[in-house]
């Protein structure tokens, strides 16, 4: 019985996947299309551009793209990394997650 502890243990663990949420996150699959909803407003395009540059960069490289909007007041990453929340000078906060469309951030319109 002792000899299948370790065989249990081993088990338990491969059993366990590991969950990757970037694939999930990224995916604009059932979203309308970025280019159509940065033409809502400025604030939208602003956060259109920005999740483009986060889906060519890391967090870091996103977030000094952000501040170089001057509408932009407030970044904050979350923990995992895939997402940014974006407070805008009016009030405004956005969820900013990467958009891999092969545009870069500076192709949006309306910024």
């Amino acid at each position: 019985m002792r000899h299948l502890v370790p065989l249990v243990l081993a088990a338990t663990l491969v059993a366990c996947p590991t969950y990757d949420s970037y694939p999930y996150v990224s995916s604009q699959d059932g979203l309308m299309d970025a280019d159509e909803w940065a033409k809502y407003g400025p604030d939208q395009a602003v956060a259109v551009a920005i999740g483009r540059a986060f889906g060519q960069q890391d967090v870091a490289g996103a977030i000094e793209y952000a501040k170089k909007f001057p509408q932009v007041v407030g970044i904050e990453a979350d923990s995992l990394g895939h997402r940014l929340v974006v407070s805008f000078a009016d009030g405004w906060k956005a969820q900013v997650t990467p958009i891999t469309d092969g545009k870069n951030g500076d192709e949006t319109a309306g910024i």
